[in-house]
């Protein structure tokens, strides 16, 4: 197993932990009295609970800019790239994802520091958004092109809201995006934001992507913490950390509390 996810985030299983941003300017939930102002307000108050939590890193996403659209508007970038620069923590690595568009998220990973981004950009599936045709190829050049070969991309191959078109089993879709896809991790997702993906099928990917790493992109909560971390490189996780366990509520100490809690426990079992 390639060791990136230990230099980046300082634990080999790693726990990176959503600030979800209120809707964009252009969306249809879009607070236009609050303005920017709103959403830096509302974000920056959720990265300082996670930090003080001691999760080991921070996933901003732009989740509330319903419905999704594939290509993001000129005015949602810049605002978010703004939110992320005023909000980022300075103390632990942070990453981007803009659904759902791969360019835009590795663009303001570059302007504004971040580690990482999470994206659908492989595959071809049909979803709540039409038929859903990402390009791998077109993402990886336009991270050379701007000289962000340091931001490393978390490809998800399972995205909520839709299904894959095509035969091909999660496990040959995995073994793909390793080889030809140049993928830095895989995550795994169950149906939708906050449900848990089958345990089983996190093995299966784990065998077929060989030494990278596999990721929990859904799912995880403080009860089955252990189980994820035991059958998977990392977590990612929003909706459990969330008041009422809501994704779209405001991060709730308490519950980080408790997760990181249960997080520790495992890594002092299994140091």
């Amino acid at each position: 197993m390639t060791q990136w996810t230990k230099s980046m985030f300082q634990h080999e299983k790693p726990v990176i932990a959503m600030a979800h941003i209120p809707a964009l300017p252009g969306t249809p939930r879009y607070n236009d009295e609050g303005g920017i102002d709103y959403l830096i307000e509302k974000v920056h108050a959720d990265v300082q609970h996670l930090v003080n939590g001691g999760v080991d890193a921070i996933m901003f996403c732009n989740e509330d800019d319903r419905p999704y659209v594939f290509r993001a508007g000129i005015e949602q970038v810049a605002a978010m790239t703004r939110v992320i620069a005023e909000c980022a923590p300075r103390s632990l690595p942070f990453g981007a994802d803009f659904l759902w568009d791969p360019i835009a998220a590795m663009a303001i990973a570059y302007a504004t520091g971040a580690s990482f981004i999470r994206e659908v950009c492989s595959g071809a599936y049909e979803s709540d958004m039409g038929v859903w045709s990402p390009n791998a190829g077109k993402t990886l050049r336009f991270r050379r092109a701007i000289g962000a070969e340091g931001v490393r991309v978390l490809y998800n191959i399972a995205p909520e809201f839709s299904s894959p078109l095509g035969t091909r089993s999660l496990a040959e879709r995995a073994h793909s995006v390793v080889v030809s896809c140049l993928a830095d991790a895989i995550l795994v997702s169950g149906p939708m934001a906050g449900e848990e993906p089958d345990i089983e099928s996190m093995g299966v990917v784990r065998a077929a992507a060989s030494n990278v790493p596999v990721f929990l992109n859904t799912g995880a909560k403080a009860e089955n913490i252990a189980t994820y971390l035991k059958g998977s490189d990392g977590v990612i996780v929003g909706s459990s950390l969330k008041v009422d366990g809501l994704t779209w509520n405001e991060v709730d100490p308490a519950r980080v509390r408790v997760f990181m809690e249960r997080v520790r426990e495992f890594r002092e079992g299994n140091p």
